[in-house]
């Protein structure tokens, strides 16, 4: 964790503290924001205890505490948004009987903060490369605390707009919502969230410097279909689109920067209220399909829930973007730095296909995919051929079963 300050001089007009400042909880966080304090000041701190939830650039961590002593005053509130690393959060003695020494301390605010070198990573319970501060968001309607005092009419006008009564300031009596409150409610502006600023800068930046082509290619999918009924397992089309992946990467290895030691570990991007983010299924290549569908299905609930693990998102070998299920037919998809390819999957539609029977056609289930490659790292050739040994691999499944 991001060293404290250190405890105050002897001299000082307060008894011995530290400060503690506000730590990179990922290599390349610029800020963060205080989401919630866990503890309470006066409370007993201990090693190891959840201190506070920050939100980073791409998720949210629990910050734990890394000394033993009592918490005598929190610096910076809940919700206060763009801290930079190592500004002090909050103040910790070693005594219980110095607490009331800082209830009314206040922050020294800009010279508190010095410019630290890189700080180490600290022990974190989720984040991503911010590239550069995000410009100042505008600032929504803080929620109202406490009771809310509200007439019967303009209680029911707000249930049938749907409406949030802790979001509406009340014009009656002592702040009482009226009708007319309700009726001239304008919603507040929705604040971008950090990590959605970062992941219109990266991806920016991906396609501004990273020199991108597209190979397209039709799949037949009656057999993944065909052996989907057959498995009593419930398993989605993307577990074996992961599959046949990770295997495919596997045989051309050495032109995937980023597989290393014949590992795949294969990134999924999973669309969240807070925006995208792709958790990682490890080792993807020597897994079974339900052990991938049971990976995707426990992935995407934390990612939904804000709840994912650093390692579990960043790095990885492949990226697979699939929105089939929207009804997009196809489309291409933006490299993921450091990866050096990505997987755009569109959804299966019926098509007639010539054949040689009576008919002179079959009616086939076809999925288009598009791979981007980084032509610094990706030759055509082998991407074309890569794409050959995907479609391998899903129009004859059971190869991937032996």
């Amino acid at each position: 964790a991001a060293a404290p300050s250190p405890p105050a001089a002897p001299g000082s007009s307060y008894p011995p503290h530290m400060k503690i400042p506000l730590p990179a909880l990922s290599p390349t966080m610029t800020m963060g924001t205080v989401q919630r304090w866990e503890k309470k000041v006066g409370e007993k701190l201990s090693e190891g205890d959840l201190l506070a939830e920050i939100e980073t650039d791409k998720a949210t961590i629990g910050f734990e505490v890394q000394e033993e002593g009592y918490l005598a005053k929190i610096l910076v509130s809940e919700g206060t948004r763009d801290v930079p690393l190592g500004m002090p959060l909050c103040i910790i003695v070693e005594k219980e009987s110095d607490i009331a020494a800082f209830k009314d301390y206040v922050a020294t605010g800009v010279a508190e903060v010095s410019t630290p070198s890189p700080a180490p990573v600290a022990i974190a319970a989720p984040a991503a490369a911010a590239l550069s501060p995000a410009p100042a968001a505008p600032t929504a309607a803080a929620p109202r605390k406490g009771r809310v005092f509200v007439s019967p009419l303009a209680k029911k006008l707000a249930a049938e707009k749907g409406i949030d009564l802790a979001l509406v300031s009340g014009s009656g009596p002592e702040g009482r919502i009226t009708r007319k409150d309700i009726e001239n409610f304008v919603p507040p502006k929705l604040i971008p969230r950090v990590f959605m600023i970062v992941i219109a800068q990266r991806l920016m930046q991906s396609k501004q410097t990273i020199p991108h082509y597209y190979l397209s290619v039709d799949v037949n999918m009656d057999q993944v279909l065909e052996l989907r009924k057959e498995t009593n397992i419930k398993l989605s089309v993307n577990d074996f689109i992961i599959k046949a992946s990770a295997l495919s990467c596997l045989k051309f290895c050495l032109f995937f920067n980023s597989c290393r030691n014949h590992v795949v570990d294969v990134s999924v991007a999973v669309s969240t209220a807070s925006g995208l983010i792709t958790p990682i299924v490890f080792n993807a290549h020597t897994k079974g399909l339900a052990a991938i569908s049971s990976d995707v299905s426990a992935l995407a609930a934390k990612a939904r829930e804000g709840k994912l693990q650093p390692h579990e998102f960043q790095g990885g070998t492949f990226t697979i973007s699939n929105l089939g299920m929207f009804g997009i037919k196809n489309f291409s998809a933006i490299i993921n730095p450091p990866q050096a390819c990505i997987l755009a999957v569109g959804g299966s539609e019926k098509r007639l296909l010539p054949a040689d029977n009576e008919k002179g056609f079959d009616v086939a289930s076809m999925m288009s995919v598009t791979l981007s490659c980084d032509h610094r790292v990706v030759d055509g050739a082998v991407g074309a051929q890569w794409l050959a040994e995907f479609r391998k691999f899903l129009e004859k499944p059971i190869t991937m079963l032996l």
